[in-house]
């Protein structure tokens, strides 16, 4: 006769079942070559996250990332010291999902979604899929309304559109983060998202303290610096996008800015080339070509709520044509392009007018405007082509109308591309500015 169900103890036999499911689902370690782990087993997919055992019993995480000859090959989430040959590797889940919830808001938090604030634990409200789902492009609203950026060049020459994707392209040192911290404090948005990838981990808190400020209390920040994995700051960007998009569906505005697109696609590289992908330009594997959209096509306009993205891109060599560059103008939706021959001058915001864009904004400003902002266009473009005979004094004044106009027009504008840092210009004030400069 058995005992009572409530005398009935199957802890054991949880217990070995469990056992039994890991020995299923576990591998060994055969090879460790630079960043990558080559292990007998377990029989993962793709983005699958594993565990691997380590001298000290703590254990690191891993994803997997490929497979060679039958073996399994993973990138680790962490430091590879003492991980020895014939160390076990668990599945711990196939896929790649994040917790996200409003308890982010006002945090700091590493790649993998850990606080960096010292705050404590953050509770998550729902999960969401790493690499996300794709959208049904008709479900996608269309961009109808601007989006008041805060600084005037953008704001009345090439306007951003609510759930529009812009990039900031610069070389090193022009001003692209400062740029960012700009839009950062003065955008007007339900949530900030704020992914700094790849940046030295000095610039993180300056970005919190000097660059955000009060903004930090509607804001979320992932960090993940230069000295992290590969894996995990390109886990950092993903998981910004998550965020923003777990805020989205909430119905909300949400502003993301990625700093920077470029160390993205170089984490990528790393990754694709350790896992044996043949290079091609400039050593950039083709997996990141394939990022990038995966990336990018998440912001936008939902059904309910949109993603405006905002990202950096680090042109190498000032060089608008390199690939990564190339590639994600033609996935934007608009691009600003900083000068660093304005950014020597002295001239903030170092904005080059003539060659940024905004596609959206024929859809999201009235003709006036775009008739102005024509009009400075035109006067910047003729004194960019006379300008050799302006400098050498061989322009005689009274030769063309339109050169006498752009020379004596350039020095108001200039005045009003320039901007301070610690000074916002409001869209109504910048259309405004606009129209007394370049109105009828």
């Amino acid at each position: 006769m058995l005992p009572p169900a409530a005398d009935l103890d199957f802890s054991r036999a949880r217990r070995r079942l469990r056992e039994l499911d890991a020995v299923r689902v576990s591998g060994r370690v055969t090879d460790v070559i630079g960043l990558v782990v080559e292990a007998s087993g377990p029989g993962a997919p793709v983005g699958s996250l594993c565990r691997i055992s380590t001298r000290d019993q703590g254990g690191i995480f891993a994803e997997v990332v490929g497979f060679r000859t039958g073996r399994v090959l993973l990138m680790p989430l962490g430091d590879l010291a003492g991980v020895a040959p014939g160390s076990q590797v668990l599945l711990v889940r196939e896929r790649p999902l994040v917790g996200v919830g409003d308890a982010f808001r006002g945090r700091i938090v590493d790649g993998l979604g850990r606080p960096l604030d010292g705050r404590g634990p953050i509770e998550h409200d729902a999960v969401y899929p790493l690499y996300g789902d794709r959208m049904n492009p008709l479900d996608r609203r269309p961009i109808r309304e601007p989006l008041d950026l805060g600084i005037r060049a953008v704001n009345a020459l090439l306007t951003c559109g609510r759930g529009q994707r812009l990039g900031i392209f610069a070389g090193s040192g022009v001003g692209k983060s400062a740029l960012l911290g700009m839009m950062a404090r003065y955008t007007r948005a339900d949530v900030n998202v704020i992914a700094l990838v790849g940046e030295r981990g000095r610039e993180v808190r300056e970005f919190v303290e000097r660059d955000l400020g009060a903004g930090l209390e509607h804001s979320v920040v992932v960090a993940a610096t230069s000295d992290q994995p590969p894996l995990v700051r390109l886990h950092g960007a993903f998981l910004a996008v998550a965020l923003a998009e777990h805020f989205r569906d909430q119905g909300r505005d949400v502003l993301l800015m990625m700093d920077s697109l470029t160390r993205v696609a170089m984490a990528q590289r790393e990754v694709g080339l350790s896992v044996g992908e043949p290079p091609s330009t400039r050593g950039y594997t083709p997996s990141v070509f394939a990022v990038l959209p995966r990336l990018l096509e998440r912001a936008g306009q939902g059904p309910e709520g949109s993603i405006t993205g905002l990202y950096t891109v680090l042109v190498e060599g000032d060089d608008l044509n390199e690939p990564v560059a190339d590639a994600a103008r033609s996935l934007l939706d608009g691009h600003v392009v900083l000068s660093r021959r304005l950014a020597s001058e002295g001239h903030y915001p170092a904005v080059d007018v003539l060659a940024s864009l905004s596609r959206t904004m024929i859809d999201v400003v009235g003709a006036d405007q775009q008739a102005q902002a024509g009009r400075v266009r035109a006067w910047l473009a003729t004194h960019r082509e006379a300008e050799d005979l302006i400098q050498i004094g061989a322009y005689a004044r009274g030769s063309s109308q339109a050169i006498d106009e752009a020379i004596a027009w350039r020095p108001l504008i200039a005045a009003f591309l320039r901007q301070p840092l610690d000074q916002r210009a409001s869209f109504e004030e910048s259309v405004a500015a606009l129209a007394g400069l370049a109105g009828e």
